[in-house]
């Protein structure tokens, strides 16, 4: 059946939460809290120091290969408490995609409420955008909150910003970033913050003209899962005309042929060309398992930006993208809205978005 698409003036902003509230912490990709308890722990911890929120856990939240049913009681359950007032993944995953067909669309909608995460958790914003309610691509418990050392500051403020603080918010690009982070099995990870270069700035690509309207996108292998299962992509590419796409790379590092073939396949699904502003999240180029580095890492950046423009060329000649966003699997990260609005300005050089 298909998706009614909303239009941009019916994405509804959620109410925010404030200091003191309860707010839920749920694993509807996977229950890694189990085997990572050290990252996850100190990421509750903050949650309640830092930002003054209680968090609720939920059967699944520490339950490692739990069903797909029950992580989407676990949604239900937290968006219909009237006690809850945010909702916050723990982390990502590789099967939310499952999720999906267990979702009362009717239950979220006349329970709207912030949901926090990126990766894994685009499934979930998707949804939440076909169903009118804005989310936040960003911001999980393990990751960001339960970053050794401290949470970085530009994180931290942004987040304060999506949470508490309706309205325009600037982004600006970090001094300093990296992509490198320790074994959470290893304590010695947990001991400092971890390692950042200079950050290089964005990097501007076409027409300098001023672009705002909804956001839409998220991890590119993700959204190719979803084209693939034909699970909460509009069927009629003129859902998205007008809206500021976003996406970003995960930890798989995946090759620049792979991201150029996603972003063909949008291209010819028609989708590609119906955003006339695409953000490009800084590639992730270092993983536990392929840790590049020296030219080994520049080269795999410079490879996977020009697999991008190859296809804007191609599909989207007209559109403006920014290049090395500190969105997804960025640190710092920067929170971005999901269905909110993006003020994309390719003449000052500046992006604004709408928490």
């Amino acid at each position: 059946m298909p998706i009614s698409s909303p239009s941009a003036s019916a994405l509804r902003h959620p109410p925010k939460p404030r200091p003191g509230d309860r707010v839920a912490v749920l694993s509807p990709s996977s229950g890694l809290p189990q085997r990572f308890p050290v990252p996850y722990e100190l990421g509750l911890a903050r949650l309640e120091k830092d930002f003054g929120l209680i968090p609720v856990e939920y059967p699944t939240t520490r339950k490692w290969g739990a069903g797909a049913q029950e992580r989407a009681a676990d949604l239900h359950a937290a968006f219909a408490d009237p006690d809850i007032t945010a909702v916050f993944a723990s982390i990502g995953g590789d099967d939310q995609l499952t999720v999906l067909p267990h979702l009362d669309r009717e239950l979220f909608r006349a329970h709207p409420k912030p949901f926090f995460g990126y990766s894994d958790n685009t499934n979930l914003l998707a949804y939440l955008w076909n169903t009118g309610i804005v989310g936040f691509h960003g911001a999980t418990v393990m990751c960001e909150l339960g970053r050794p050392g401290a949470m970085h500051p530009l994180t931290a403020d942004s987040l304060r910003a999506a949470l508490f603080t309706p309205g325009p918010y600037e982004l600006r690009p970090a001094e300093r970033c990296g992509d490198e982070n320790g074994d959470w099995d290893d304590p010695d990870t947990f001991a400092a913050e971890p390692a950042l270069w200079p950050g290089g700035g964005w990097r501007w690509h076409g027409p300098e003209r001023v672009v705002e309207g909804p956001s839409w996108g998220g991890c590119i292998e993700v959204l190719s899962w979803m084209l693939m299962a034909d699970r909460e992509i509009q069927e009629d590419p003129a859902a998205y005309d007008g809206c500021v796409l976003f996406l970003e790379t995960s930890e798989e590092l995946p090759g620049a042929d792979e991201v150029y073939f996603v972003l063909r396949s949008m291209g010819e699904r028609g989708l590609l060309r119906r955003f006339p502003a695409l953000l490009m999240g800084r590639p992730k180029a270092w993983s536990l398992s392929r840790p590049l580095s020296g030219e080994a890492k520049a080269s795999y950046v410079r490879e996977q930006r020009a697999a991008v423009l190859r296809a804007l060329a191609v599909y989207a000649p007209d559109t403006v993208a920014v290049f090395d966003v500190d969105l997804g699997h960025t640190d710092p990260q920067l929170v971005v809205p999901y269905g909110g609005t993006i003020r994309v300005d390719g003449v000052a050089r500046r992006i604004t978005v709408t928490y």
